[in-house]
């Protein structure tokens, strides 16, 4: 009996359009922590970053759309915050959002071929930062993946990774793996949108 695939190595499976679609559920779901960082700070106008996103979905439902994404990585690497510049916890989480979005984009042009494992980690360790930086001791590792939010993190990916290898492309499916990132109104870290 070969033993289930943990999550990295499944989602490193992943190619094309299931790669991208895994990659773009997952910022939607990071993408608040990026715009609260930026409301907090005055850092940026994040508008920039959504209508980033949403080419990404554009371009997974019209996959012959012409969208210049060269354009959109200048863009979303000019506006990713330097930590060293911030004295607010905020910045990591919206510096992984960032670095996400990036590796889609890398992604989408073939330069990274596991743009998707690098947004999944990304997903993890901002969730994983979180939830050590907010207890109020030191957690070992078993805590911290019993952690509810990080028990919600793996639950999300898994069932993400259910669907996608169910089901073909359409735009349907990229409707609902938008809502499915959105349905419990929290970002992948517990932040109300």
């Amino acid at each position: 009996m070969t033993q289930k695939l943990n999550t990295f190595a499944q989602v490193r499976e992943l190619k094309g359009w299931r790669a991208v679609a895994f990659s773009a559920t997952l910022l939607e779901r990071m993408l608040p922590n990026y715009l609260l960082f930026c409301e907090a700070s005055e850092f940026e106008d994040p508008s920039q970053y959504r209508k980033t996103l949403d080419l990404i979905w554009e371009y997974l439902s019209a996959p012959k759309s012409k969208i210049n994404f060269a354009v959109h990585l200048e863009r979303i690497e000019e506006s990713t915050p330097d930590a060293a510049n911030f004295d607010m916890y905020g910045v990591y989480p919206a510096i992984d959002t960032a670095m996400s979005l990036t590796a889609t984009l890398y992604l989408i042009q073939g330069d990274d071929p596991q743009g998707a494992v690098v947004v999944s980690k990304l997903s993890q360790g901002s969730v994983e930062a979180f939830v050590e930086a907010t207890a109020d001791e030191v957690l070992d590792n078993q805590q911290i993946k019993q952690h509810p939010l990080m028990q919600w993190e793996i639950a999300f990916q898994a069932e993400l990774l259910e669907t996608l290898q169910q089901q073909k492309a359409s735009p349907e499916l990229f409707k609902q793996l938008k809502a499915m990132a959105r349905e419990e109104g929290m970002s992948n870290i517990g932040i109300e949108f």
